[in-house]
């Protein structure tokens, strides 16, 4: 095993058991070193991690940028590989950091789409009821946009985790994290229609009878149906932007921050294990905090 496996392996190690970060995380990490791996190869470079220099990772930048990758993507992978020489030198497998003077690109904040809260009435407004899915629609957007979740919450989230007396959901996020979220009396009462009207109906098939929400083949949603319906409401209510289910989370915390809710609280309901993360909803709608600072400030001139 070369030193480049080894260090690979257990870096992968450090990131499941220690970062608990999810698979899907682990390999985008790993994805960042194969690429430095395929330069250094493609260049005749054989250097082992603990000889790189700061010379040869802006050479490979360069490489990329050539490449075309995107700055954005420039910064992501810059991210992984800086991860990759904390973890040799918590390891002691070298003293000095050749990432520590390794410059990202600059970029600008990208804010992510939201909705108002006349466009989500509007694709709820088109769910047709009387179809079979129809409840089970209208319940799965309630609760998206009413407590922020990530589409794989919302596939994956248990009828016992459904806590209606306290108005609380428990569910499972990143890197296998629980949290408790509140659920609002509109979400709550379309639950409760799906499940009592609906759901009732459908074979559940062994093994899928503590999923909330389910296809008409009694087994859990997948993450693509639920971006399907999303996308075909939207197209239905006339609203032209990149509609995803993730947008009802962005509309979510948009709609907490502009009405004023604290921003720790948000970061908890949303699951963000850093701040910083939350902290781009703040910038969303420019006009609206204008228009604070117009009214509010006592410096501002009112006419």
């Amino acid at each position: 095993m070369s030193a480049w496996e080894s260090h690979i392996l257990g870096f992968k190690n450090y990131l499941r058991l220690e970062k608990s970060l999810s698979n899907n995380s682990i390999q985008a990490y790993l994805s960042d070193l194969e690429k430095l791996i395929n330069f250094l190869e493609a260049h005749q470079l054989n250097i082992q991690p603990q000889h790189i220099e700061l010379k040869h990772l802006q050479d490979f930048l360069q490489w990329v940028t050539e490449l075309g990758l995107s700055a954005r993507s420039q910064a992501r992978l810059i991210s992984g590989i800086k991860a990759f020489y904390k973890y040799l030198i918590l390891e002691n497998y070298l003293k000095n950091d050749p990432t520590e003077l390794l410059d990202s690109p600059k970029l600008g904040i990208k804010l992510p789409e939201t909705l108002s809260i006349l466009e989500i009435d509007k694709m709820i407004n088109q769910i047709d009821l009387s179809k079979a899915e129809g409840e089970r629609n209208k319940a799965m957007l309630e609760t998206l946009y009413g407590c922020g979740l990530r589409v794989s919450e919302l596939v994956n989230l248990k009828l016992s985790n459904i806590y209606v007396d306290e108005g609380f959901i428990r569910v499972t996020g990143k890197g296998d994290k629980e949290r408790l979220i509140p659920i609002g009396s509109q979400a709550l009462k379309q639950i409760s229609n799906y499940v009592n009207q609906s759901r009732i109906h459908i074979e559940i098939q062994r093994g899928y009878e503590d999923f909330t929400f389910l296809n008409r083949r009694g087994k859990v949603l997948t993450r693509t149906m639920v971006f399907l319906i999303t996308k075909d409401l939207a197209a239905r209510a006339g609203i032209h932007k990149n509609i995803s289910p993730h947008t009802f989370r962005h509309s979510f915390a948009t709609h907490l921050v502009e009405g004023g809710a604290n921003l720790r609280a948000v970061q908890e309901m949303l699951g963000h294990e850093s701040i910083i993360t939350t902290e781009i909803y703040t910038h969303l709608d420019r006009n609206y905090l204008k228009e604070e600072i117009l009214v509010h400030h006592p410096r501002s001139v009112k006419t």
